[in-house]
């Protein structure tokens, strides 16, 4: 048997490398080689030597250090980590000011990130970086064209930087001066899809309820409803969106209520509400109460919601 001080450092030497491993897994820090570092090598010499001359030419102006990065892969640590450790390390902006900015573009990841110092967040937001990954990077790294990705990003984030005004001129021109209708937060379209089946499977079904319900709580429940249907949608298709909802809710349930009420159902409902208290309705039981209230009850009924939370200092997308 081995003695009891050498299983003791045995066991010491598989804690500390176990500790380690975390450590040992992330991709070092790239050496900063100048405003532009290609380590991936996606990037012709004209490109580099093009966008370091724009980047040195605005940090002449501005002061603002903006630097583009590119590297094979993260292996699997994720991006917004890895680009605080690159901004550590090479320092972008000036101590004072904070006025750095990093682009970074993980090729086998798909993954890239603009990462913004202090001093510059309330110029180039994260809503813009966002747009400028999603609108001007993207695209064109889905077609295997990085150096017209970069340098397109770089080009507006420069702008962005210099006249944020005219950036935001430029927004509204290409989505048609705003007109369009899902013009509000800047959401994915899997991020529209299922807050959208959150908000309207919630008023839809209440919506619904007040169409059905042959009694005054109907009605009750149409002008309950008015302030979601105006607020809620905003959410998933931008206020003009939620305008045109809102009107045809306005407009809608009053006709549809109409029509139910013709129907044979609908009459024999109501009667049974009056006569004996209670109605059946799409599997649902309603039933008037002496004060003129309801109350119903369903096969497996109820609901829940959850939320969300957002980060700060840039952002992040793909391809």
């Amino acid at each position: 048997m081995r003695p009891r001080r050498v299983n003791l450092l045995l066991d010491a030497a598989i804690f500390l490398l176990l500790a380690c491993m975390p450590a040992m897994a992330l991709v070092p820090v790239p050496r900063l080689e100048g405003r532009v570092t290609d380590n991936a090598r996606i990037l012709s010499a004209a490109t580099t030597e093009h966008l370091s001359e724009l980047l040195k030419s605005h940090e002449n102006r501005t002061t603002n250090q903006v630097a583009v990065l590119t590297v094979t892969t993260l292996d699997n640590e994720p991006i917004e980590e890895f680009a605080i450790r690159v901004f550590d390390v090479w320092k972008l902006g000036r101590k004072d000011r904070d006025n750095g900015v990093l682009v970074i573009v993980a090729v086998l990841d798909r993954r890239m990130r603009i990462e913004v110092g202090y001093g510059l967040e309330g110029v180039l937001t994260d809503l813009r970086a966002g747009r400028i990954i999603e609108d001007v990077m993207a695209p064109r790294f889905r077609a295997d064209d990085f150096d017209g990705g970069l340098t397109a990003g770089t080009m507006a984030i420069i702008t962005q930087l210099e006249d944020p005004e005219a950036a935001v001129a430029d927004d509204a021109s290409s989505s048609g001066g705003g007109d369009s209708f899902f013009e509000g937060p800047d959401l994915s379209i899997m991020e529209r899809i299922l807050f959208g089946c959150f908000i309207f499977g919630i008023i839809g079904l209440f919506t619904v309820i007040g169409v059905l319900t042959p009694s005054g709580m109907g009605w009750f429940l149409y002008l309950f409803l008015i302030p979601f249907w105006a607020m809620f949608p905003i959410v998933v298709v931008g206020v003009k969106g939620a305008i045109t909802l809102l009107a045809i809710y306005l407009a809608g349930f009053p006709a549809a209520k109409l029509i139910m009420s013709r129907t044979e159902w609908y009459k024999k409902a109501g009667l049974d509400l009056k006569t004996k208290g209670t109605a059946t309705i799409g599997g649902m039981t309603f039933s008037s109460s002496s004060s003129g209230g309801w109350s119903s009850s369903g096969g497996s009924g109820g609901f829940s919601g959850g939320g969300g939370s957002s980060g700060g200092g840039g952002a992040s997308g793909g391809w």
